[in-house]
């Protein structure tokens, strides 16, 4: 395909004469409004209830990402191999969110920014802030909360 039809689509007669633009476009600068796409291409469009659905996902995953950054999974005792397992499947869980939430904040759209800060502030206060007497780190007992 010629660089210059980059971004063009057939007819739908199949003409190349008369090409139709693709909408595309990728903010590289902040900006607020419904109008993203966030994740998943053409998602959540142009409707209000679907961005906020994504908005609400945002939040809900940068708050599970602190209460896995903070929760002890293997109990004392238990089969190294287990343990370690399940310590391995948290870590990937907490990484994987990790990574959706980096991806979500590549949309630029200040909501998404706003709902992620938040999500990690309150899960940070929730688990890892000792507000709620939360019990000390044992040394070898299962991974170390994440340290900011």
């Amino acid at each position: 395909m010629d660089e210059h039809m980059h971004g063009m689509e057939p007819s739908t007669n199949g003409d190349m004469a008369m090409p139709h633009m693709k909408k595309h476009f990728m903010h590289m600068t902040f900006f607020w409004g419904k109008d993203s796409e966030i994740l998943f291409d053409q998602w959540p469009g142009d409707k209000t209830g679907m961005y906020v659905l994504a908005l609400v996902l945002v939040f809900v995953m940068s708050f599970l990402v602190e209460f896995l950054s903070s929760t002890w999974f293997a109990k004392p005792g238990s089969n190294h191999f287990v343990a370690g397992l399940v310590q391995t499947v948290i870590h990937l869980l907490r990484v994987g969110l990790s990574f959706l939430v980096m991806l979500a904040l590549m949309s630029f759209n200040g909501g998404v920014f706003l709902v992620a800060v938040v999500g990690h502030a309150l899960g940070f206060f929730i688990f890892r802030s000792g507000a709620f007497n939360k019990k000390e780190y044992i040394k070898g007992f299962d991974i170390p909360p994440i340290d900011c």
